[in-house]
């Protein structure tokens, strides 16, 4: 037989409970709770880092999107006429290299050959006279507002398009050719160049002439400036001469080397 509880007297306070854990009291209390706010605040950022990667990866290949058809068809034209102009190159060179080898009179055939490497070399050095198809560009700058960095601008674009010879109003144009500002127009290796720029080129003129007018290139770029260009095209075998020459110095330091075993 159970015994009954035994009952408190009047006017005496209960016996209290069992306490709780203080540090459970104080974990709960710092643990974090998710908000209304706290979720959508995460919800934003997930999108906000969904975009950014969608924007990335949209802005990797819209390199050729962002162009127009012409442009596309031009840097197509342009990077097969490179590949053809690679492949005719290595044709000249396999044949000479069987000249050599295999010719009866090979010393006929290097005598030939080396003349024929000497004309090239003359060519991209600058010390010799140029002919062919090409274009001339004439600059107009009433305010004398070009700059140098305009003309290397317009240098680089021609030769990017496959310009063989350049000529700069009486300077030939090199890879060592320097380009600074003048008292009232450019100085090209140290010639003062003024108004009206007159180009010459030897190259492919279509392709050169098409070069010219690229959106947000040379002529854009003239045109912010206050210059005003025009292209001719001369599509003969003497279309366009360039008769200036660079003088080539003897170099200081520089000796031939020993080719490597």
């Amino acid at each position: 037989m159970s015994t009954p509880a035994p009952t408190p007297a009047p006017g005496t306070a209960p016996a209290p409970g069992p306490r709780a854990n203080p540090w459970r009291r104080l974990w709960r209390a710092a643990g974090p709770r998710a908000t209304r706010g706290q979720l959508l605040a995460g919800v934003l950022c997930a999108a906000l880092g969904f975009g950014v990667v969608v924007q990335v990866r949209q802005t990797n290949v819209s390199g050729l999107a962002d162009l127009r058809e012409s442009d596309l068809v031009r840097i197509l034209d342009d990077t097969t006429e490179r590949g053809d102009r690679l492949a005719g190159e290595v044709q000249d060179l396999q044949a000479t290299r069987q000249r050599l080898t295999q010719g009866s009179d090979q010393a006929q055939a290097a005598a030939d050959a080396a003349a024929a490497r000497a004309q090239e070399y003359g060519l991209l050095a600058g010390t010799l006279a140029a002919h062919g198809p090409g274009i001339v560009a004439t600059i107009t700058d009433p305010g004398a507002k070009l700059r140098s960095t305009n003309l290397i601008q317009l240098v680089q674009e021609l030769r990017d398009s496959g310009a063989e010879a350049v000529q700069v109003g009486t300077a030939r144009v090199v890879a060592q050719t320097a380009f600074t500002d003048g008292s009232g127009g450019v100085l090209v290796d140290g010639v003062l160049q003024r108004s009206p720029y007159v180009v010459t080129v030897v190259g492919d003129p279509s392709t050169l002439a098409t070069a010219m007018d690229i959106p947000g290139g040379v002529r854009e770029t003239l045109r912010s400036a206050g210059a005003d260009l025009v292209v001719d095209q001369a599509p003969g075998p003497d279309g366009v001469r360039v008769t200036a020459l660079h003088a080539v110095s003897a170099p200081q330091y520089a000796r031939p080397a020993s080719p490597a075993p």
